[in-house]
């Protein structure tokens, strides 16, 4: 059994940094698969960033703006979210993929807001 835990969100202005973290309660070694979904309010919940097997896969909307990565001693998932956009707010959910079945953080909001 594997918890992940968020934490990093909040509220930020348009144009600033927030970094999420979603830390695992054991040691995982190199997930095949992690990522970072977002459900606004009143639309579906979409696939933001991941890493699938190494490769990193972005939503268009935040290519070179946010970055995922992975920390194998920290075993935690980031996302780094830079250049923030009001379209961004939303509850951002980790996800990652181990010993044959997929686990979720609880979830942490973003707003961006002036």
């Amino acid at each position: 059994q594997v918890q992940l835990v968020e934490s990093g969100g909040g509220l930020v202005q348009p144009g600033g940094s927030l970094r999420l973290s979603c830390a695992a309660s054991r040691s995982i070694f190199s997930p095949n698969v992690m990522g970072w979904y977002r459900q606004a309010p009143g639309k579906q919940r979409e696939l933001v960033a991941a890493i699938i097997s190494g490769n990193l896969n972005y939503l268009d909307s935040v290519k070179g703006r946010f970055t995922i990565s992975w920390d194998n001693a920290e075993n935690t998932v980031y996302l780094q979210m830079n250049s923030l956009k009001r379209e961004d707010t939303a509850v951002y959910y980790c996800t990652l993929s181990a010993f044959g079945r997929d686990y979720w953080g609880q979830g942490t909001q973003v707003t961006v807001s002036s």
